[in-house]
């Protein structure tokens, strides 16, 4: 049986105006279909379009050409269904890891209770226990990576993009964490339909769904 399809990106291209107006193309007539249950990676070279296709796609960017669909319905604005995994860590200085990682969740519609448990949930998920009152000075930069991880799964996404979050970490660290990423995919311990990997020099094939 056909897996089901998160989302389409049908003829995409985006181009970014320069001054003097001139413009630069970055994504010409990008076709891509994500299903439920897949992981897939996109590979490139630095400066060929990865994270503009990753923030077309979660709809921080507008196409300029072309449209995405998100179950068969055209996107418009933020995909409230799709999170972002940024590769410098994007932490507030001043938050802490708990407040890092509930920053995102404020304005949804969420009960108190709920928010923590989800916060929670993810601080456990991601092995982040003990440190919810550090502030990211206080923790190295596999522990940074964790918490971006972790604030993006408490969205309780069905697509969870990577802009490759592992590139300026160490070798084994980044190995580790990219272990326990696919850890959480096939062990079912996490409610993501889909996971979208930008990477450069990393590919991950098909999951086995649970």
């Amino acid at each position: 049986m056909t897996t089901p399809l998160l989302l389409e990106v049908r003829h995409v291209s985006r181009h970014q105006s320069l001054a003097g107006g001139k413009s630069v193309e970055i994504l010409r007539d990008i076709n891509l279909d994500i299903r439920e249950h897949e992981v897939v990676a996109v590979l490139g070279p630095s400066g060929c379009g990865k994270s503009t296709l990753l923030r077309t796609i979660i709809g921080l960017e507008e196409p300029s050409a072309g449209e995405i669909l998100y179950r068969g319905r055209v996107q418009k604005g933020l995909n409230p269904s799709a999170a972002l995994v940024f590769q410098n860590f994007a932490l507030f200085p001043w938050l802490t890891v708990h407040q890092n990682i509930a920053l995102g969740l404020l304005n949804l519609p969420l009960e108190d209770a709920v928010r923590e448990g989800r916060v929670r949930g993810v601080i456990d998920m991601v092995g982040l226990e003990g440190f919810e009152e550090a502030y990211p000075k206080e923790l190295s930069g596999g522990m940074k990576q964790r918490v971006g991880l972790a604030r993006a799964l408490a969205m309780e996404p069905e697509i969870l993009c990577m802009d490759e979050p592992f590139s300026a970490l160490d070798v084994l660290t980044s190995e580790t964490l990219r272990n326990e990423v696919i850890d959480l995919y096939t062990r079912n311990r996490s409610d993501r339909k889909s996971t979208r990997l930008n990477s450069s020099h990393v590919a991950l094939s098909r999951m086995p769904s649970s």
